[in-house]
């Protein structure tokens, strides 16, 4: 069972934004805090951010700024609104669900599928 579906990556010039939806199939993921990650190819998966369920936030230095994490828990998604986008940010973006908000990926439990965001310069 796919617990977490991502959506909402594409192809965009730089400067342009993008938002990427994640939605949980059971309403137990209200209280869990919900990550963000991308791969590049040939590159690890990174930390980009984080929500609580309480609605604390955490980003990478290297997004600060110009993302922007949310959550609608009674439709039990969460959101990462991408801006001033730039062709470093291009990777496969993953949501992910843990008990604790942590930037390390193997502090999550659920993974999304995943969804490729590509940035033009």
């Amino acid at each position: 069972q796919q617990h977490l579906v991502d959506s909402g990556g594409g192809l965009v010039q730089a400067g342009g934004s993008l938002r990427l939806s994640c939605t949980a199939s059971e309403r137990t993921f209200r209280t869990y805090s919900m990550g963000w990650f991308r791969q590049a190819p040939g590159k690890e998966r990174e930390f980009a951010a984080a929500i609580s369920w309480t609605g604390i936030t955490n980003y990478a230095d290297s997004v600060k700024g110009r993302f922007t994490a949310s959550r609608d828990s009674d439709n039990n998604t969460v959101y990462l609104q991408l801006d001033n986008l730039k062709p470093e940010d291009t990777a496969v973006y993953y949501c992910a669900a843990a008990r604790t908000m942590s930037v390390r990926p193997t502090d999550y439990n659920y993974w999304g599928q995943g969804t490729q965001v590509t940035v033009s310069s």
